[in-house]
Formats: C-alpha cells, structure tokens, sequence
C-alpha cells in the first residue's frame, strides 16, 4: 500500500479509513488520532490534520462532517508530520508529490472513471478539476505553465456533497 492507494481510495470510496462526511468530531479522532489542530468560527469548526483537512457544522447540538479535503500538496514540504500516524499504518510511505495521471490509473483499476470538470468562469487556469462520477469526489490538479515539473501534480482531492451541489 502507498500514499497513491490512499488518494485512489478517497476519490472512488469518498471516506478516510472507513469513515467520512456525516461523521462527528469524536469518530475522526478515533481513526486519526488526536494530533489535530481546530480553528472555530461560529458553528463551524475545521479540524487540520495536516494531509487532511475536515469541515464541521453544528446542528441540532451535533457537528456532523460536511467536508473533507486531502491537501496532497502539503507533503511537497513535509511528509512526516503531514500524514497522520494511521495513515502511515495502514498506506505505509506517502511520496512528496503525486502525478495525475498515475491517480487516474489506480482510479481507473478500482473500477472508476474521472472526468473533466470545465472553469466557466475561467477563474482557476493554474488548476484543473475532476471529477469521479461514481463518488462525487473532486480532484484538483495543478497546471500552471510556470510551475514546471510541478505541473500535472495532484494539488488536492475534496469530499464535499452539499457545497458540490450548491455549487452545480
């Protein structure tokens, strides 16, 4: 297993280690561990793991997750201290960076497909955005001319149901 089977993961299964959007705080805790940082903002809560990164509403005197966001571009700098122990666990060594077309294939050998999301507004032409229609999940990569050897490396995946729609 490798960093590539935990992206792979994530973009065809939508979840991190079993659990995903719906869940509480404690439960990502429990998979994940307690080295976190939380940034609260009325009834919003963001739980920084480092690689991954969660989004919380409270509602009805729960917060159940609404986002989940894989920040593979963060391990260009750090990959130790970014990827949380469990991780480590279960995919064993996660490389400073991801190309996508190497995502694409464990994608596609997990059954799945991707697809091409277009920039109508033309706001973000140093990304690009996928799509894995089976999960919903998006794949943001980057593509910025200048970036060199970086271009065509997976910036981040997101796991966000509700704001993909209300983005639709």
């Amino acid at each position: 297993m490798s960093g590539l089977d935990f992206y792979a993961h994530v973009a065809t299964r939508g979840d991190v280690l079993g659990v995903g959007i719906g869940a509480q705080p404690a439960e990502w805790e429990t998979r994940l561990g307690a080295d976190f940082l939380d940034a609260e903002d009325g009834s919003l809560l963001r739980r920084d793991y480092g690689l991954v990164e969660l989004s919380f509403q409270e509602e009805d005197g729960a917060r159940p997750c609404f986002g989940v966001s894989v920040q593979v571009h963060r391990l260009r700098w750090d990959t130790e201290s970014s990827v949380p122990a469990a991780l480590r666990d279960a995919y064993g060594v996660f490389a400073p960076s991801t190309r996508f077309e190497d995502l694409a294939a464990a994608i596609a050998g997990l059954g799945c497909s991707i697809e091409s999301e277009p920039d109508e507004d033309g706001t973000s032409g140093d990304t690009h955005r996928y799509r894995v229609p089976e999960s919903g999940v998006r794949i943001f990569v980057r593509a910025d001319e200048n970036a060199g050897e970086q271009t065509g490396e997976v910036w981040s995946l997101s796991v966000s149901p509700a704001w993909w729609r209300a983005a639709a």
